[in-house]
């Protein structure tokens, strides 16, 4: 396996407009991926964070948004190294695309730069299977959410 793109594909029983919604506002983002998120706009350069809480630690991972076009596309960077400024070479890409479908929309999730971050194999492979896990996990409650908010 080559670790270098993580691909997934769902559909929504929503519409593009309100998926974009779901995948790129805090306020939808805390009930489907981290338990606290933040974006100063949702814009290119528009810089933001997500929170993961596990008991008393609690995991930060600040994130770029990169390409907004509602209701097709929003992207963004993440995973950079304390305190860089997330680029390509030093982070992940997270593009998800929506298309409309009959009776809603496909989600096309997009996660690249895991080789071009410069891991060490063992490295490399252990965050591929952490992102596949996580995403295998977040995806199915993005479905879930987006369905509540289009009723």
């Amino acid at each position: 396996m080559e670790f270098g793109t993580l691909e997934r594909q769902v559909h929504v029983e929503a519409s593009p407009e309100v998926v974009f919604e779901v995948v790129s506002r805090p306020e939808h983002i805390r009930e489907w991926w981290s338990d606290d998120a933040s974006l100063d706009a949702v814009a290119p350069g528009a810089v933001g964070e997500l929170v993961w809480r596990d008991g008393v630690d609690s995991q930060v991972e600040s994130f770029t948004v990169v390409d907004v076009d509602p209701p097709r596309r929003f992207s963004f960077r993440w995973v950079t190294s304390e305190g860089e400024t997330a680029k390509e070479g030093n982070s992940l890409l997270v593009t998800f695309d929506l298309e409309p479908s009959a009776t809603g929309t496909t989600l096309r999730l997009t996660e690249t730069g895991f080789r071009e971050k410069g891991w060490e194999v063992a490295v490399l492979e252990e965050a591929y299977r952490d992102h596949e896990r996580g995403w295998d996990l977040f995806l199915p409650r993005l479905v879930a959410h987006a369905a509540t908010v289009a009723a």
